[in-house]
């Protein structure tokens, strides 16, 4: 049933659509990161202003050379001892729509461990844009229940409750990096 749904999701994205899915954490709303117009869609559905970029989701840390000019060398062993779903924010973005790149030049990725995203973008061969499934300034929904019907309705594909499995639902810690060898906690 999980791969069943790895491929409806897949279609939709490859098509320029929007999912509501399971990450690591919790509930979000998702379209593949290269795509500019899919991107601003998102924007739109969550009426969220265009200077507070995504979170992106990568299924290994070995592809974080393409997305990133310079990985800090602290960032390969943070990312393989993270106990819980962790974010890291790395200057020298490339390869992405200027729209996902925040004000300050930098940009969130987290590398998942989540089987259904793993599968997913791994079969898509590019990042998802991870957000959580709220209109901005609402609370965030900590399960699918909690989804407003409203986010529900302008989505292309919804996952099936019953075969997502969120593993840790809060939002990630995140980190920014300040240089090779050192880092800040934004969020624990």
């Amino acid at each position: 049933m999980l791969n069943e749904e790895v491929l409806k999701a897949y279609e939709v994205l490859k098509k320029g659509g929007v999912i509501l899915y399971p990450t690591d954490t919790i509930w979000g709303l998702g379209c593949d990161a290269t795509d500019a117009d899919a991107v601003n869609r998102i924007f739109a559905i969550k009426k969220r202003p265009p200077r507070k970029s995504f979170i992106i989701l990568l299924d290994e840390a070995e592809k974080l050379p393409f997305y990133i000019e310079h990985i800090p060398e602290i960032a390969w062993d943070l990312i393989e001892n993270a106990t819980r779903p962790t974010t890291f924010i790395y200057q020298g973005v490339q390869n992405l729509p200027s729209k996902l790149i925040a004000p300050d030049g930098t940009i969130a990725i987290r590398i998942v461990r989540n089987d259904f995203c793993k599968k997913l973008i791994n079969l898509l061969g590019k990042p998802l844009i991870s957000t959580s499934a709220n209109i901005t300034g609402t609370a965030t929904p900590l399960s699918f229940k909690e989804i407003n019907q409203e986010i529900v309705n302008k989505v292309d594909y919804v996952i099936d409750p019953s075969t997502a499995v969120v593993e840790d639902a809060k939002p990630s810690t995140m980190i920014r990096f300040i240089d090779d060898y050192s880092f800040e906690v934004i969020r624990d």
